[in-house]
C-alpha cells in the first residue's frame, strides 16, 4: 500500500451491507475547561504515518459510513447526516417538502412545565438546546446546512470540517441562533484529520456556551442526547444510549491522502443528515461528542440516507486540544508512530480472520524506529488497546497527544515484542 489508498482489496461481503458517511480568544477565562477532563490530553494520529486501509475488515454492522452532511452539486463527497439542502442534486425542488425555517422553541427552552429530574431529557434539552445552532453553508460547488456547538459567548462555535468545506476560500456561512437570530460566520480554523472546524459568528455577545464534559468516563448503556438541525429541522432533540465506545470510524481521506480515522462514540439516539456538528450530551447536560456520521443500509428515493440507529459522534476529549490550537491561530498537530500500515489477516478453517495491523512502511528517524520497530512486524495492542486492525491502529493513535508515551505491543518474526516509546508529532507536515 502507498499513501494514495489501498491495493488488492478483498471482494465485498455478500448482501446489500450499510454505508460509512461523515452524517480564538473568549470574552471569559478558560471557556472551554467548563470541566476538566481526567487524565493524559488526547488527540488525533498526524498525517498519514499511517495510512488508510482496505474497508473490506470492518464489522458486519458496517455497511457504510458517511459524514453527516448533505450537500448539493460538487459536494457529492461530503454527504451525510451533517447537512440538509432544500434542493435535491440535480438542482430541481424539494420533494420531501421538509420545512427549513428555524423552529421556535421558547417553550422547550423556558423551565419545564412538569417536574423533570437533572438527567431527564426535558432538562438536559432546556439547559443545551440554547448553545446548539444550525449553520447555513454555500460556495461555488452548492450549498448545504449542518450544527455547531457554541463554546464563548462572544461567539466561538465548533463544528465539522465536512460541514464548513464546501464554503472554500469564498464562500459564506450562516448561523442561525436558538431564538431565530441570525449572524455570518467565519473560519477561524480546520482540521480534516479529526474532521473538527472552529468558526466565529460575528457581531454577538451573550450567547450561552455549551458546558464541555469528558468522553472518557462515558460507558457503554449510559444514555445520551443529540441536539442539532436534522434535515434542516433547528433544535431537534433525540435520546438514545451509547451502543459501544472507540470505534473505529473511517470516513475518507484528506488532500495529502491522510485517512481521517477516530475512535468513535456510537450511539443509537437518531442522528440523520443536518446533525453533523451538534451536540451529543450526557444526561446531565455535558457535551461528550460531535456527531458526525452515520451509518446507513443504502440511498433512500431521497437520494440521501437515513438513521439506522447506527451514529457516531466524535469524542471531546480527542478534539478539545486541537480547538485549544486552532483557537489560537495554530496549524493543528497530531500524534505519530511513524509507520505505513495494512490490515494484517490470516487463514483458519477456511475464514480470514483479522488480527492486527501490519507495518509496510517505517520512516526514518521516526519513534518506530527508535524502538526497534521494523517492516512486517505486526502491532497487536497500544497500551491496553488491543489493535483489529490498520483503522483501530490509526485510530487508538490518534486518541493521543503528540508527547504522550505508550507501550505497543507486536509481533516480530512470529514472537511477541513489547516497546515503549514518546509518540512523534506531525507539526511540520499537518495542515489545517
Amino acid at each position: 500500500m502507498n499513501d494514495s489508498g489501498d491495493t488488492n482489496p478483498l471482494p465485498p461481503p455478500p448482501g446489500n451491507p450499510p454505508a460509512w458517511r461523515p452524517a480564538t480568544p473568549a470574552p471569559q477565562t478558560n471557556p472551554y475547561a467548563t470541566q476538566p477532563a481526567p487524565g493524559p490530553a488526547q488527540g488525533p494520529v498526524g498525517p498519514s504515518p499511517l495510512v488508510r486501509e482496505s474497508r473490506r475488515r470492518r464489522s458486519a454492522f458496517a455497511a457504510g459510513i458517511v459524514a453527516a452532511a448533505l450537500v448539493v452539486g460538487g459536494g457529492a463527497g461530503v454527504g451525510g447526516a451533517a447537512a440538509y439542502s432544500a434542493w435535491q442534486d440535480d438542482g430541481g425542488g424539494n420533494s420531501s417538502a421538509v420545512a427549513t425555517s428555524p423552529v421556535k422553541t421558547s417553550k422547550v427552552v423556558d423551565a419545564p412545565s412538569s417536574p423533570a429530574g437533572t438527567d431527564s431529557v426535558e432538562a438536559v434539552a432546556a439547559k443545551v438546546l440554547p448553545s446548539v445552532v444550525k449553520i447555513d453553508v454555500s460556495g461555488a460547488q452548492g450549498a448545504g446546512s449542518g450544527s455547531g456547538i457554541i463554546l464563548s459567548s462572544d461567539g466561538q462555535i465548533l463544528t465539522n470540517n465536512h460541514v464548513v468545506a464546501l464554503a472554500g476560500n469564498d464562500g459564506k456561512l450562516t448561523v442561525t441562533f436558538n431564538d431565530g437570530s441570525h449572524a455570518d460566520a467565519t473560519i477561524l480554523g480546520t482540521d480534516p484529520l479529526t474532521d473538527t472546524a472552529l468558526i466565529q459568528a460575528q457581531g454577538v455577545s451573550g450567547l450561552t456556551p455549551a458546558t464541555i464534559g469528558t468522553s472518557t468516563d462515558l460507558q457503554v448503556g449510559q444514555g445520551v442526547v443529540a441536539i442539532g438541525s436534522p434535515l434542516g429541522l433547528q433544535a431537534t432533540v433525540t435520546s438514545g444510549i451509547v451502543s459501544a465506545l472507540n470505534r473505529p470510524v473511517n470516513v475518507g481521506t484528506d488532500e495529502q491522502q491522510n485517512a481521517t480515522v477516530y475512535p468513535a462514540i456510537q450511539t443509537d439516539a437518531a442522528i440523520n443528515p443536518g446533525n453533523s456538528g451538534g451536540a451529543l450530551v450526557d444526561l446531565n447536560g455535558n457535551v461528550v461528542g460531535i456527531n458526525a456520521a452515520i451509518a446507513t443500509a443504502g440511498q433512500s428515493a431521497g437520494g440521501e440516507s437515513g438513521n439506522i440507529g447506527v451514529g457516531f459522534a466524535i469524542p471531546m476529549d480527542e478534539v478539545m486540544p486541537i480547538v485549544a490550537q486552532m483557537a489560537k491561530g495554530e496549524t493543528p498537530t497530531h500524534a505519530r508512530l511513524g509507520v505505513s500500515v495494512a490490515q494484517s489477516s490470516a487463514q483458519q478453517d477456511g475464514a480470514t480472520l483479522s488480527d492486527g495491523a501490519t507495518i509496510q512502511q517505517v520512516n526514518d528517524g521516526s519513534t518506530a524506529q527508535k524502538a526497534g520497530i521494523a517492516a512486517g512486524d505486526v502491532i497487536t495492542k497500544v497500551d491496553d488497546h488491543l489493535i483489529t486492525d490498520a483503522d483501530s491502529l490509526i485510530a487508538t493513535i490518534r486518541s493521543y497527544r503528540p508527547g504522550d508515551q505508550v507501550t505497543v505491543t507486536y509481533t516480530h518474526e512470529g514472537q511477541a515484542k513489547t516497546a515503549t516509546l514518546t509518540l512523534d508529532s506531525d507539526s511540520e507536515a499537518s495542515n489545517s
